[in-house]
């Protein structure tokens, strides 16, 4: 079995991130996500403990919040099974071990556990909204919680162990591939929200690599969306620590 590395290349270790894939592949874009992921559902946690009962103007934006949480989420794991997992399947195929395909097909079964929490999520948000009390407060507590639970679990099994083994049997056009399919399976309308909520309090070194990899029209696209998106959930997260 032979593997791709050659050279080291420096990654993003962002908070909440519980390991860093050393190699040749940069995964700013995949790091950035998951810090994404995490700091909304650590949000979505605290408004909904803390936000009253009564605000249900604030509710009816978490509504809509959640809904681009879960789009968002729902794409970046179809953007995986459809484009990514695929070529990386493949890779083990040619230079990985029976062991590396078992991790692959994982995270495709992983993401089938992932679909209904986040809809029982939505449903319990919706009923909230529209019959404000403290039972509803208390399901939409739980939901949230158990959704945080299961996505930590994954995320944590992609950063400590499928990343790696990127790192070890991808080449890197393999990986630029399948980087630039990603990008472009995005929906133009969807762009704007994307690149507002993925750089929301992410740390200047990951909004620098960012910038940096995505290039100029990135950065301009970000000035542009990005008031309009902080003024969204300055409502959302109105009542949310931090």
């Amino acid at each position: 079995m032979s593997t791709t590395t050659t050279t080291t290349r420096g990654q993003l270790d962002l908070p909440g991130q519980t390991h860093v894939a050393d190699g040749p592949l940069d995964h700013t874009g995949m790091y950035v996500m998951h810090h994404a992921f995490r700091r909304d559902l650590a949000a979505f946690a605290s408004a909904a403990h803390r936000t009253p009962v009564g605000e249900t103007a604030v509710w009816e934006a978490l509504v809509a919040r959640w809904g681009r949480f879960a789009s968002t989420l729902h794409h970046h794991h179809t953007a995986e099974d459809e484009l990514y997992w695929p070529v990386l399947a493949g890779a083990v195929a040619e230079r990985g071990t029976p062991a590396d395909a078992a991790e692959v097909r994982a995270m495709s079964e992983e993401h089938e556990g992932i679909d209904p929490l986040i809809s029982a999520c939505a449903d319990a948000f919706r009923a909230m909204a529209d019959h404000p009390c403290d039972a509803h407060r208390h399901a939409v507590e739980i939901r949230v919680a158990g959704l945080r639970e299961v996505l930590d679990a994954h995320l944590r099994h992609e950063e400590t162990v499928v990343l790696p083994l990127v790192q070890r049997v991808m080449t890197p056009a393999e990986f630029d591939g399948v980087e630039k399919a990603i990008g472009r399976s995005y929906k133009a309308g969807d762009i704007g929200f994307v690149v507002g909520w993925a750089l929301h309090r992410l740390p200047q070194e990951g909004r620098d690599r960012m910038f940096a990899m995505a290039g100029p029209a990135y950065r301009v696209l970000h000035l542009v969306v990005r008031r309009r998106f902080e003024r969204r959930e300055a409502t959302a997260f109105r009542y949310a620590e931090g």
